[in-house]
């Protein structure tokens, strides 16, 4: 059996949603390429008893075309596009460390640059808006299938025999929200389980549950893909956001109450591109000792 490998990580919660974050930023580095099996690493290491614990596992790397490159794994070893939480940790994570005194990072995701604006007092990050780009609602681009017209705005879907009104929208990953008068851990848990693996969605999908508080208010919860429920979702808040305001039950701009805590979400009209306000917190460092297969 192979040894086991010492690898420094760094916990960090965006609200409440939390990763383990490696830095790959350093030469030579644990993670160098070809080392470590990634996937294996990110369902060891998120295992709330047997490992760090956590949503998932990040990683922290250069980049040939932003200031920095993040990629994402959920707790089930599967790469995801992108993670609005993880991102503004990462912002974090490099201005408090050191490895760059920019108040603007330019970050490459694998759905993308994006752009994070940093909120500094006293040295120290403490709060980042992140210019999450453009919401997209083709099928073909979530993706999804399905819909008459190729968009999906209260397509109903059925779920173990419950019928569902779902919107897909795209924010990097597939998301499709469903809007209702209340949300209980049965909708959350039981019916988000079975649409997260839908027909509709070719590669899964995360499934936001809404309430529409007011016009400036939403409260959500979110199953995730190949996670489970987890406390918060940055790119989740962005697209109930979307729907809401694209159904007129919202305005352009809306706070996200979540499990772990509050998003601020803007849509810009002329642009279409979302931005997200939150907070950023580190929890915990240390050494994780990685037994590979």
């Amino acid at each position: 059996m192979p040894e086991k490998r010492k690898i420094y990580f760094t916990k960090m919660q965006g609200a409440g949603n939390d990763y383990v974050y490696i830095d790959a930023l350093g030469t030579p580095t644990s993670l160098s390429p070809g080392t470590v099996n990634l996937p294996d690493l990110a369902t060891k290491i998120s295992d709330r008893h047997f490992g760090v614990g956590g949503d998932g596992l990040i990683v922290i790397m250069p980049s040939s075309s932003a200031d920095f490159r993040m990629r994402m794994f959920n707790a089930d070893g599967s790469e995801a596009q992108m993670c609005g939480n993880a991102s503004r940790c990462v912002a974090k994570y490099l201005y408090d460390k050191g490895f760059t005194d920019k108040e603007e990072i330019l970050l490459e995701t694998n759905s993308g640059i994006k752009i994070l604006r940093l909120h500094i007092e006293d040295g120290e990050t403490r709060s980042v808006t992140v210019d999450m780009g453009c919401y997209y609602l083709h099928c073909k681009d979530i993706p999804a299938k399905g819909a008459i017209d190729d968009v999906m705005i209260d397509e109903p879907v059925v779920a173990d025999g419950r019928e569902f009104l779902i919107t897909a929208v795209g924010m990097g990953n597939p998301h499709g929200v469903i809007f209702t008068d209340s949300i209980d851990d049965c909708l959350v848990h039981h019916y988000g389980s079975i649409l997260e693996t839908s027909d509709v969605w070719p590669e899964k999908a995360n499934i936001e549950f809404v309430e529409v508080e007011s016009p400036t208010r939403l409260k959500m919860r979110v199953w995730e893909r190949g996670t489970g429920e987890t406390l918060a979702c940055g790119t989740g808040a962005c697209a109930s956001a979307v729907a809401s305001f694209l159904k007129g039950l919202s305005g352009n701009e809306v706070e996200v109450v979540l499990l772990g805590g509050i998003l601020n979400i803007r849509i810009d009209k002329e642009n279409g591109h979302v931005h997200m306000h939150g907070p950023a917190e580190f929890v915990a460092e240390g050494h994780y000792y990685y037994q590979p297969d």
